[in-house]
């Protein structure tokens, strides 16, 4: 693709974040892109045509998801499943899953909870948990604390809380080849460069940075994770057999032996849809956006001298920007942001600002003023 025609692309993904100025809330729900709102209504206009030849082309757009989103984790399409949802896809990996099983205490409990579930469940996992003080998982951090027993490292590759990102190839290193990386991917997914084949299980989400609603979860399952993990939320929709069968057929040999039932076709075309968009876009590009915008917020943070608990290095973070005011102003900052038509997730301690491609200067204006005022009314 040329320069040009790059940037038209950039630019023609830009202009699909058509929501109105002061949202800042990417980490918790995309709003819908207005391409997967068109297709959605015209997909469930088909289905409810009854003609089997709109069924069948509804229902294609899963096989589509599957070839998009293989292309972006950079790996075969069989290898790929959709799922409900990150904690579905993550749950299938953890099950299966025998020995020690590493995890930060503070992760996303679509990460901890599993793990200990399925240890309460039959003891076939036993959970490993680390505990930063910075709540950071890094290759060091890995490195201290694996043991012989260690036989999964579970993490997100960017934590929900303070918009640190993890270096997924400096794990693989750290942890070798015997063990497996499975990842959290939903908070990075179409907005960060990395490089998945350092994984064995990535897991994600459409419904944040996607903007393609929920329901749209997918999973990834390299050859060795296939061949370590026992699928024992395998349903009939995973067996190696087509059609119904009398007979209960072993798990199918490809990714689709982690799935129970057909993946949901509206959803599966809302992915799709939102997928193609940011193929089109690249990556790449969309990272370069995001990180700047991301630095505009810190700017504005540093200004007013709110501390920022996010990485600086563009490397080392994603959208989210954690801002950790103290104790008492953080109830004030949050109450001037809202006033000011701003929309951020405020959470014991922390404020939490997630931009994407389309947070606008009208956007960061309000911020900027959001900020000032608040400056002005905690000096006054």
């Amino acid at each position: 693709m040329s320069g040009d025609s790059a940037q038209d692309e950039l630019e023609e993904y830009r202009a699909s974040f058509d929501g109105e100025p002061g949202y800042l809330d990417w980490a918790a729900f995309g709003p819908l892109s207005p391409a997967v709102r068109t297709e959605l209504h015209a997909d469930a206009e088909m289905l409810g045509s009854g003609r089997r030849s709109g069924i069948a082309m509804v229902e294609a757009r899963a096989g589509e998801a599957r070839e998009l989103l293989g292309e972006l984790l950079g790996a075969p399409a069989d290898e790929v499943t959709l799922q409900p949802s990150t904690s579905h896809g993550l749950a299938q990996a953890i099950y299966g899953l025998e020995g020690g099983v590493m995890v930060g205490r503070r992760d996303f409990p679509a990460i901890t909870v599993p793990v200990v579930r399925a240890a309460d469940a039959w003891g076939r996992v036993q959970p490993q948990w680390i505990d930063p003080d910075d709540g950071r998982i890094t290759a060091d951090v890995v490195r201290e604390s694996l043991t012989d027993d260690t036989t999964a490292v579970a993490v997100s590759l960017v934590d929900f809380r303070t918009g640190f990102r993890t270096d997924l190839t400096a794990l693989r290193d750290v942890i070798g080849e015997d063990r497996l990386l499975i990842v959290d991917a939903i908070q990075g997914f179409g907005v960060v460069d990395v490089d998945y084949g350092a994984a064995d299980v990535v897991c994600g989400h459409g419904y944040k940075w996607l903007r393609a609603g929920r329901g749209t979860g997918f999973a990834w399952f390299s050859p060795r994770a296939r061949g370590r993990i026992e699928p024992v939320l395998s349903g009939f929709a995973g067996m190696d057999a087509e059609g119904f069968t009398d007979t209960v057929e072993r798990p199918a040999p490809t990714a689709r032996a982690f799935t129970v039932t057909e993946a949901d076709p509206l959803a599966a075309a809302r992915l799709a849809t939102a997928l193609q968009g940011v193929r089109d876009a690249g990556v790449p590009a969309i990272q370069a956006e995001v990180a700047e915008r991301a630095g505009d917020i810190m700017f504005f943070a540093d200004r007013y001298e709110i501390p920022v608990v996010t990485p600086r290095e563009p490397e080392s973070r994603a959208g989210i920007v954690a801002l950790q005011p103290r104790p008492q102003d953080v109830a004030p900052l949050a109450a001037s942001l809202a006033n000011h038509g701003l929309t951020v997730t405020a959470r014991g301690d922390m404020i939490r600002v997630a931009t994407h491609v389309g947070t606008d200067a009208d956007t960061l204006r309000l911020f900027g003023d959001a900020l000032a005022a608040f400056s002005y009314a905690r000096v006054g």
